[in-house]
């Protein structure tokens, strides 16, 4: 029997602090200098999800040793990389990590090991993945407004030193809006992951999402929507202008906005890529212009 140990990789996380105050004549404030009184807001460049559970490695024993099996149970492809560590007594263990990437729903036997019969064989393996093929190229750079309603105004842009800085959120767009206005769909795609049971602030800075993957392979995220106000699932097709939730304020939100991003897999990582509104946020949404 062969023994082994799961090793996880540790993310390394960049994080700000931001203080919201409100000052004598009642203007709102928000700086990075400490304020005595100031609701503290922490912003880290996470991934909108975990998907520990959703791709994972199981082990099938057989005569011939053991074989390593991949599973994404995502609507989404995955990279993964398999590194195989202090391995004892083993043949058929790789010099270099294994990448792969697997498609929507794909399982996949990626590795088998065998015994030399020479000693007790032991072996750890790490997984790391990240969502999104890294071959995608972005077919469309420039969106339709997400939402019905307006003119809005952008809050944070590109680069912005509250919570822009990081590569996951780099090229993201704050919009702040009514809580409760209708967000829609800027591309066709599958829904590859949502959340709508947080209310408030919650367990989980981005809040209430919805994350579809576009048909050339990038993907753009929905975040802070209203609790319980998603009306799309995990594995449907969606138009532009199909209608996902209403915005909100929840999560890490510092008042009722919607963030939206567009992300690709880049080295093992998903990242923002940059991306364009075909009109002024300041404007009412037409959708006849820009979409497909």
């Amino acid at each position: 029997m062969l023994g082994l140990t799961l090793l996880l990789a540790s993310p390394i996380l960049s994080a700000s602090t931001i203080y919201k105050y409100t000052d004598a004549n009642g203007v709102v404030t928000y700086t990075d200098q400490k304020v005595k009184g100031a609701q503290v807001f922490v912003f880290t460049d996470t991934m909108v999800e975990t998907f520990d559970k959703q791709v994972y490695v199981t082990t099938q024993k057989h005569p011939g040793g053991e074989t390593l099996i991949v599973h994404n149970e995502l609507y989404a492809p995955v990279e993964v990389e398999l590194s195989i560590e202090s391995a004892r007594n083993l043949v058929g263990v790789p010099e270099k990590p294994v990448r792969w990437v697997l498609q929507p729903r794909e399982t996949i036997r990626l590795l088998t090991l065998s015994p030399t019969g020479n000693g007790a064989p032991s072996y750890s393996y790490k997984l790391r993945h990240a969502l999104g093929d890294p071959r995608a190229k972005h077919a469309l750079v420039d969106y339709p407004l997400p939402w019905e309603g307006g003119p809005f105004r952008v809050t944070q842009g590109p680069g912005g030193r509250y919570s822009h800085t990081g590569p996951k959120g780099r090229h993201a767009i704050d919009v702040a809006m009514p809580e409760g206005t209708p967000i829609l769909a800027a591309r066709p795609g599958v829904v590859v992951k949502i959340e709508n049971n947080q209310n408030g602030r919650g367990t989980h800075p981005s809040g209430n999402f919805v994350r579809v993957l576009h048909d050339d392979g990038t993907m753009s995220v929905y975040l802070h929507l209203k609790h319980r106000s998603v009306v799309v699932g995990e594995g449907q097709r969606v138009r532009t202008g199909t209608l996902l939730a209403k915005s909100g304020n929840t999560g890490n939100s510092t008042g009722p906005h919607l963030h939206f991003v567009v992300q690709k897999n880049v080295g093992l990582d998903t990242i923002s890529i940059p991306f364009a509104f075909t009109q002024p946020v300041d404007s009412l949404p037409n959708f006849a212009v820009g979409g497909e």
